[in-house]
């Protein structure tokens, strides 16, 4: 194990990481994923291994619920067009001094848990306003296991879904101390909403998709915003999307860049799992700090 008796993405045989990324994706359910860790590890070693792959958000919180700097809370907002009504985590700095750019935050597909929020509030101690939606509200909100919360977010409304996000970005658009200008970043889930939103929303200045599935490419031409897409280097499943979805954002006129590191996994932001890796995971955040500073200030 890695300093501190903290898991790294090394300390694992890559087929525990490739039953991993399954069972996250919704592809294995824990039964099955501990029955392949049986396989891989044995059957005595399997649920230590799959502890060691869990998340563990108290450890990695960067910026708590309370932190003076920062004034947090969850909101609701109308969603009309989709599930009727949307809650949200809003974030903005204790202090500021004048009108603030505004930031949506997509997750995971796992809803809006704790590191998530955690994210939310790393942006506003760089003076922006965050807004997290939850997916799950209609359901009854994030449920506190990540279990639970995987398993009722595959049968959510798809359609309805995006219409409740693109309600949030309204609802952000109108947070009084906004500046008007609008961001946004998204992860896994969240990076391919955060793909369709650049295709919806005009305002959208700047969007950074992680390892999201791209945009509809028949709707690649709506696209305003500027992108910095950010991939793994060992992603297979979202990274074979990633040349179609490239040519239509050059065919379309659309400014990109592209952040892909050596050496990463999906889910390398994520420093609440064993995936993280922590130096790309800085530069990743610093080059989308780098573009909110450019185009929404």
């Amino acid at each position: 194990m890695t300093p501190g008796n903290r898991a790294r993405a090394h300390d694992f045989d890559p087929e525990v990481l490739i039953a991993f990324d399954a069972y996250v994706h919704g592809e294995l359910d824990r039964r099955g994923f501990l029955r392949r860790l049986g396989q891989l590890v044995g059957g005595a070693a399997a649920a230590g291994v799959a502890a060691a792959l869990m998340p563990r958000f108290v450890q990695a919180r960067q910026v708590d619920e309370d932190d003076p700097r920062i004034e947090a809370g969850h909101v609701a907002f109308d969603a009309p067009a989709g599930h009727g009504e949307g809650r949200g985590y809003l974030v903005r700095p204790a202090d500021a001094a004048g009108p603030l750019p505004l930031v949506l935050v997509a997750h995971e597909n796992r809803g809006l848990n704790p590191h998530i929020e955690d994210v939310a509030r790393r942006l506003a101690l760089a003076g922006y306003i965050a807004f997290a939606p939850d997916a799950l509200h209609p359901l009854g909100g994030y449920p506190g296991d990540e279990d639970q919360a995987r398993a009722l977010f595959a049968t959510l409304d798809q359609d309805r879904t995006r219409q409740d996000f693109l309600a949030a970005v309204d609802h952000l658009a109108a947070v009084p101390g906004g500046n008007g200008r609008l961001g946004a970043v998204g992860f896994c889930w969240g990076g391919a909403m955060v793909n369709f939103l650049a295709t919806r929303v005009p305002a959208l200045r700047a969007a950074v998709p992680f390892y999201g599935g791209p945009a509809p490419l028949d709707a690649v031409d709506a696209i305003r915003a500027e992108l910095l897409v950010v991939l793994a280097s060992d992603d297979p499943r979202v990274n074979a999307t990633w040349p179609g979805y490239r040519d239509a954002l050059d065919a379309a006129g659309v400014t990109w860049a592209l952040y892909q590191p050596e050496d990463t996994l999906h889910g390398f932001h994520n420093d609440t799992t064993p995936r993280h890796a922590p130096a790309p995971a800085r530069e990743a955040w610093a080059r989308t700090l780098a573009l909110f500073e450019r185009t929404l200030r």
